[in-house]
């Protein structure tokens, strides 16, 4: 867990240019080794971080693209 920790705090983390740096909700990146997949909450970036096996990430964007979450 430790290692991981630290990948967590030494990666780069990438927002949206969509978000447009208004301070608004936003969610930031992270690719990690294994392909895993960070996620955090932009205002937090020192709180908790989801993490995602390469196979649950791509199955979110894949639902994301075909419109399965929108209302």
């Amino acid at each position: 867990m430790d290692d991981l920790n630290k990948e967590l705090a030494s990666t780069t983390w990438r927002k949206s240019t969509l978000s447009g740096g208004d301070g608004g909700e936003c969610v930031e990146v992270a690719r990690l080794s294994g392909g895993h997949i960070g996620v955090r909450d932009s205002k937090n970036p020192t709180g908790p971080a989801l993490l995602f096996a390469p196979s649950g990430w791509a199955a979110f964007v894949s639902g994301v693209k075909s419109g399965e979450f929108d209302s």
